[in-house]
């Protein structure tokens, strides 16, 4: 009988851990999709910056998060193992170019996988590293609780420890806040940071409309009566409507910043 260990190092193993992995990555897009989407709220970054306080502050999310990250190296490197297996068995390109997108992303996983890490590396240190561990700029939004009226200023924390402050005034609810929304907007006003966030979109288009079908064959997915449901959803969902959606943030930032 393989073992456990072989069966990890085996062609198998090594696919079926993608398989994993990707998918629980693709749970996690949904789940930053809809968060991100307060960016549009149109509340000076009210709703987005609470979300953003919630998602690095609180432990079981955090646990969670940390857990993405391990997923996405192993990810990585899994995909690179692979990658350069599939290389070594077969030396020769082919003759004949992919007439199909499904073709073309699947014989280029490496590539678009590539640019999403990369992509990955610069946005996580852009916006993670400097919102969990760089000062920052702080907001106070106050909130008429009974006309829901809000109004936003800078705040500038008495303490170097501060992070987040909810207090009452009367009928005001007053929110202090780390501002992440501030580095957002600046960061999508940037032309060249725009042009890379969607150009990374791109390739998560291509990787996720081989990727999802195919990882739901690799652990065995294969039913008929299945299959329509996970094609539909790898193309129209993971495929077109979630980087697209990713996509018009830049987009609208960059041409409310030229305005």
């Amino acid at each position: 009988m393989i073992n456990f260990s072989q069966f990890l190092h085996s062609s198998i193993g090594r696919k079926l851990i993608m398989s994993i992995t990707g998918l629980f990555l693709c749970l996690f897009l949904i789940v930053h999709l809809g968060g991100n989407l307060t960016l549009f709220a149109g509340d000076e970054g009210y709703n987005f910056n609470i979300y953003a306080h919630f998602m690095t502050h609180f432990l079981p999310v955090e646990i969670i998060s940390y857990g993405l990250y391990i997923s996405i190296l192993i990810h990585a490197f899994y995909a690179l193992l692979l990658t350069v297996k599939n290389s070594q068995a077969r030396p020769v390109k082919y003759a004949v170019a992919p007439k199909t997108p499904v073709k073309w992303a699947s014989l280029n996983m490496g590539l678009l996988g590539s640019i999403i890490f990369l992509f990955l590396i610069i946005h996580m240190s852009n916006f993670w590293a400097r919102y969990k561990f760089m000062e920052g700029t702080y907001r106070e939004y106050r909130k008429e609780l009974l006309t829901g009226t809000l109004t936003s200023a800078v705040y500038e924390p008495v303490s170097p420890d501060f992070e987040y402050a909810v207090t009452t005034e009367s009928n005001v609810e007053i929110v202090r806040v780390k501002d992440l929304y501030a580095i957002v907007a600046h960061s999508f006003s940037l032309w060249w940071y725009s042009l890379l966030y969607l150009v990374a979109m791109v390739a998560v288009s291509y990787h996720l409309y081989h990727g999802f079908q195919s990882a739901f064959r690799t652990v065995g997915m294969v039913q008929k009566r299945y299959t329509p449901v996970i094609q539909f959803t790898g193309i129209w969902l993971f495929a077109v409507i979630i980087p697209l959606t990713f996509a018009s943030m830049p987009l609208v930032f960059y041409i409310k910043s030229l305005l």
